[in-house]
């Protein structure tokens, strides 16, 4: 039997908000705030295919916090820099996705944006909210519970 094991990452609800997808082991995270640094690209050419690149780095600082918390993401590819549209004060809900890669025996965490959206209005509440669990399911019936039907089965 194959197994998945997921890893989840627990933060302020009202800086990165979580979304269930489709399958429930993963989880998609999204941040609001504000830029407060656009980095110089950098660009290149792939050595396998010989393809050009191009990758772009911004700081974000979450609003609305007591402790602001900042944090760095990138966007891959030329077309997607353009489409972004990101400058410095822009107010911007990120959706991003965290993988990690070694290199020379250390670690390296990779925060990659997947779509940025300038409607911050629709987005994560300015002021904390308590947790709130979910309302538990309605409780299925007990397939082991006792009956007091008569089992035709004979044992």
């Amino acid at each position: 039997m194959e197994t998945k094991s997921g890893i989840f990452l627990f933060v302020r609800e009202n800086s990165c908000k979580f979304a269930e997808t489709i399958s429930n082991t993963f989880r998609i995270m999204d941040i609001t705030g504000k830029i407060i640094a656009v980095l110089e690209p950098r660009s290149g050419v792939a050595k396998s295919s010989g393809n050009p690149w191009k990758i772009q780095e911004y700081v974000l600082e979450t609003i609305g916090e007591q402790y602001p918390k900042k944090m760095m993401f990138s966007i891959f590819g030329e077309d997607k820099i353009q489409q972004a549209a990101i400058n410095i004060g822009d107010e911007v809900v990120v959706s991003f996705d965290i993988n990690a890669r070694e290199f020379n025996g250390r670690w390296y965490n990779d925060i990659r944006a997947w779509r940025v959206s300038h409607d911050v209005n629709g987005a994560a509440p300015a002021a904390p909210q308590p947790y709130a669990p979910a309302a538990a399911p309605a409780a299925a019936p007990d397939p082991f519970a006792p009956s007091n039907d008569k089992d035709d089965l004979p044992f």
